[in-house]
């Protein structure tokens, strides 16, 4: 009872003292309020290997936290979409392309109810059950609205990866690819049928005029005019394909030039004044003050040339073309590729004509796409304007817009006034 009472009860007091200051620590109070009310120097030193323990773990709880935060900052900068899979197929991550493409909650959702193809889920199967590594095959999502085809790849992760981590599922989008792709076939399929009509007239009027018509002068200044204009569209088509495909090359370098905007647009409008004449039109400008801008000043040009030289064609004789630039704050997003940041120019041109359909409008960029109405007027043109005035645009981290409303077809151009490096 002596040695309880002399050795084991203030041992015991300060254990319970401990004990308390473990569950008050647990509870939120500070080192600093608890240490105050500790006297003893071993309850202090004990507290003190308390505190440094506390703080070990805190800090080892901080470091896996930010681990953490940054792991998934990383998969979330990944373009493509990426799931994270258990041993049982439940997701159990995926970064921010993978809950865009499904909008749905992943977490713990099995990732063969994503995908209903038997492919996927034998593939699957297969690396889950050990039997392969890695799988990879194309795929459609049909569930998916778009139906967007993608190459899929599911790879098995070591033996020691981290917690419950089996597997992940990348999924590449072959969309764009294989739009590129068609979009490749069809131009080369298109240029050389554009090509080959007009060296068919002119073959067929030679072989004319070696032999039934060798004495008709009549018929041979009819064909002779006829080959001449053919040899012009030739050399128009050849040109704008060269030009089509320098700019491509430059798209990835930024232009260095300080231009004015106004003064180019006042330098095409007056190489253009006998075609304006031409055809009766009446052209408005109003100029705003703008700053100059970075750009490539013979592509602005280019620009601005073929945008009024498609006013010019396709307007309605004695009709009024307006021509304005203004200062905007920013250029309008597009789809696919990333435009310039801060205050922009705006360049509009428009004129009245015939109203194009909105399913039209989306496809006036496309290469040698011309509308039926125009073709059937035979309004001459290689098809390639709009197409080589967009990838101007494009090098430039610009956009353009087109709209019809009422007969009247307007041509947007945004050019940012700084291009970054």
């Amino acid at each position: 009872l002596f040695f309880n009472t002399v050795f084991l009860l203030p041992l015991s007091t300060e254990i319970q003292q401990v004990k308390r200051y473990i569950q008050n620590l647990a509870e939120g109070e500070t080192e600093e309020e608890l240490l105050k009310k500790m006297t003893e120097k071993e309850t202090r030193d004990l507290t003190e290997a308390i505190n440094s323990m506390h703080r070990f773990w805190m800090a080892k709880q901080e470091q896996l936290e930010n681990r953490t935060l940054t792991d998934a900052a990383v998969l979330d900068i990944l373009p493509d979409p990426l799931v994270i899979i258990n041993k049982t197929g439940n997701i159990i991550g995926a970064n921010l392309a993978a809950r865009r493409l499904f909008e749905v909650d992943l977490t713990n959702k099995d990732v063969r109810s994503l995908v209903e193809d038997n492919g996927f889920v034998s593939a699957m199967e297969r690396v889950l059950g050990l039997e392969a590594r890695t799988a990879e095959f194309r795929l459609c999502l049909k569930e998916l609205k778009e139906k967007p085809k993608f190459y899929v790849r599911i790879a098995r992760l070591s033996w020691f990866a981290k917690g419950e981590v089996a597997a992940v599922v990348s999924f590449y989008d072959l969309s764009k690819a294989l739009s590129l792709e068609q979009m490749q076939q069809d131009f080369v399929a298109n240029a050389s049928h554009e090509l080959r009509t007009p060296l068919s007239i002119i073959s067929g009027f030679i072989e004319t005029l070696m032999t039934t018509a060798k004495d008709d002068d009549k018929a041979r200044e009819k064909f002779l005019k006829i080959m001449s204009e053919q040899t012009v569209y030739m050399a128009a088509l050849i040109e704008n394909l060269l030009s089509l495909s320098k700019i491509e090359l430059t798209v990835a370098t930024p232009p260095v030039d300080k231009v004015s905007v106004n003064a180019v647009i006042k330098e095409v409008k007056n190489a253009l004044e006998l075609k304006f004449l031409e055809q009766k039109l009446t052209v408005k400008a109003q100029f705003a003050r703008l700053p100059k801008i970075t750009a490539d000043e013979q592509q602005v040009m280019q620009v601005i040339r073929n945008l009024l030289d498609n006013a010019v064609k396709y307007a309605t004789p004695e009709t009024e073309i307006l021509i304005a630039t203004q200062k905007v704050a920013q250029v309008p997003a597009h789809r696919y590729y990333e435009v310039g940041a801060g205050d922009a120019v705006e360049i509009s041109i428009a004129n009245v004509g015939v109203p194009i359909a909105k399913e039209d409008l989306e496809r006036l960029t496309e290469r040698f796409y011309r509308l039926q109405e125009h073709k059937n007027k035979n309004i001459k043109g290689t098809g390639l304007g709009l197409s080589i005035a967009a990838q101007i645009i494009k090098r430039h981290k610009g956009n353009m817009l087109i709209s019809s409303k009422d007969g009247v077809t307007t041509f947007k151009v945004y050019l940012p006034l700084v291009l970054e490096a």
